[in-house]
Parts: C-alpha cells; structure tokens; sequence
C-alpha cells in the first residue's frame, strides 16, 4: 500500500507506542496516525505486522518499522533538531546500552510488579526492589546534569521515561517517598512537558475506511 505519508498504528497508554510518538513528533516527521485498541487490532496492521504489537510504521513505499526504539531513530534521523541522537556526555553505544537495560531487565520486574496477578508464584515487592536497581542507576546519572547523558535530553530519556511512568504510577507513595528525587524531578518535568502532552491528546479507535488522523 502506498500513502502520501507514513501510517501510525499507535495505543495511546503503551509506553512503546509513546516514545515512538515523542521521536515522531520532535522530528517534526507527517504521519497519519490510526488509534488502534489492543483487545481489537485491526486487520491491515496484522497483516502488515503479525507480531501485534505497537508501534507499527508503515512508510510510503510499503516498508515497515514495527519495534519502537527503530521507529524513533528513523524519524530522527529524518529530522534530530535537539541532536537526540548524540548525548551531550558518554556515547550513542552506552545511550542505546542504557535503553536495552530499560527494555530488558526493567521491562520484566515492571510487568511483575505492576501486573503481578498475571504471573504465577510471583511476590510484587520483590521486583519493585529489583526494579529500584535500574532507578538507582538513573539517579546518579540525572543527579550530574539533570539527564540522563550529560546537560540536555537525548533519545534515552524519552525512551525510558514513559517506562519509569508507569512505574511511578503503579508504586505510588512509594515512589514518591524512595530516595530518588532527581528521578521524580525528571519525571515531573518530562510528563508536564508541552511534548508530551502533545502526543497523549485522546483520538477515538481506528475502523478500516476513517481517514487517519494527521499527526504532526
């Protein structure tokens, strides 16, 4: 299939479907978005994406993008205006290693904690303390310059951001009272960010025959 623009297929709530919407939309890239339920995907993304899972891009000329981290160094390398791609301090390779860490070892004991009924013979609490181990690392490094590589964002922060959300979201007032306040001072300022508001605005479920919604 061929589009004047790529297609989004996109879940509001998941933090994958989130960071590629963030890339999407710092890079400024045209895409149209389809707004898909989880429990009703539809038809022509799994066709195009079997997997099932969100993000998928589906570019003009019929290629696809369906892993997050991809589709956020696609659009930015089509357009990187806050050099997204090149941390202030360290290296593109550690920046990648640390998102790995968020998408692996993080990943897992968040799902455990959050979603512990979902899992046989598992204790919450104790993946929410193998979970602190990846928080404590982003700590030390948000407490040097504020993010997580050096003094301004890069493409690991508003990867691993919408993660940490939604562990902050689950923990509560634990998380509030953990001794990690340069996490929740990021946090704070990534969810209250004009960026982020501008890709969580609320679009109705996506049927074969609307028209996309034009984003950014």
């Amino acid at each position: 299939m061929k589009t004047g623009v790529p297609i989004l297929y996109s879940f509001r709530r998941c933090p994958y479907a989130m960071r590629a919407r963030l890339a999407i939309a710092k890079a400024c890239v045209a895409v149209g978005l389809r707004e898909v339920v989880l429990r009703d995907k539809p038809a022509q993304m799994l066709q195009i994406s079997p997997k099932g899972t969100v993000p998928v891009l589906q570019l003009v000329d019929g290629a696809v993008i369906d892993e997050s981290l991809d589709v956020m160094v696609w659009a930015l390398n089509q357009h990187d205006p806050d050099g997204w791609l090149l941390p202030a301090a360290g290296t593109a390779e550690k920046m990648f290693a640390l998102v790995s860490a968020c998408d692996t070892d993080f990943k897992h004991h968040l799902d455990r904690f959050k979603y512990a009924t979902r899992y046989d013979d598992v204790d919450p609490i104790e993946h929410r303390a193998a979970a602190e181990v990846f928080l404590q690392q982003l700590e030390a490094r948000l407490a040097v310059g504020g993010w997580l590589f050096g003094d301004r964002a890069c493409l690991a922060d508003y990867a691993i951001a919408p993660f940490v959300r939604q562990f902050a979201s689950a923990a509560g007032v634990w998380f509030e009272e953990a001794p990690y306040p340069a996490v929740r001072a990021w946090l704070r300022d990534f969810v209250e960010s004009d960026l982020f508001r501008s890709i969580m605005k609320k679009y109705p479920q996506w049927h074969e025959g609307d028209a996309e919604i034009p984003f950014f």
